[in-house]
């Protein structure tokens, strides 16, 4: 059975999804209130601002971001294959916030910007940490943000990713 989502996580799944879709400037409050089924003062109840729904979607990026660390930093693959594993847009909620939190930070929004180069610092930390070399935890870096880009923007070559791990082979 699957869990409810709380009335103020369906708004936050709202609002990504709006900024996602169709742009900041689309995700407005009352279009937030109807994406998320809930009454516009259901939404002033929990946001009181369109400001307010950016600085909670960026909080809960970065919980969701320190998860998703932990989970790279002990993945049994290792963090090079789990970190090139999951640099395609599978369409989870980790995936939207960030798409939604990257086009919130294009905005020059400080929270935001300040979020991605956070998340950004601590992939590379652990990249950087397994490998010991950190020229090459930054091409890995690299190249699993070219893949989410490609994969996301919907141009993604399924053949990529292999391609990379033989390259990353033939690495001493």
């Amino acid at each position: 059975m699957a869990e409810e989502r709380s009335t103020r996580d369906r708004l936050l799944d709202a609002f990504e999804q709006l900024i996602v879709g169709a742009g900041s400037r689309a995700a407005t409050l009352d279009a937030v209130a109807a994406e998320a089924g809930v009454s516009k003062g259901g939404l002033l109840y929990h946001f009181r601002s369109k400001e307010a729904l950016v600085d909670a979607m960026v909080e809960r990026l970065r919980e969701q971001a320190a998860r998703d660390v932990e989970a790279m930093r002990n993945a049994p693959e290792g963090p090079v294959d789990f970190y090139l594993e999951t640099s395609v847009d599978t369409g989870s909620d980790f995936d939207r916030a960030l798409i939604a939190g990257a086009r919130i930070a294009q905005d020059q929004d400080p929270g935001a910007r300040a979020a991605m180069a956070d998340i950004r610092d601590a992939w590379f930390s652990v990249l950087d940490e397994h490998l010991g070399d950190a020229a090459l935890a930054r091409t890995v870096l690299l190249i699993g943000e070219g893949l989410y880009f490609h994969d996301s923007a919907g141009i993604g070559d399924a053949a990529a990713l292999g391609q990379v791990r033989e390259v990353l082979a033939r690495l001493p």
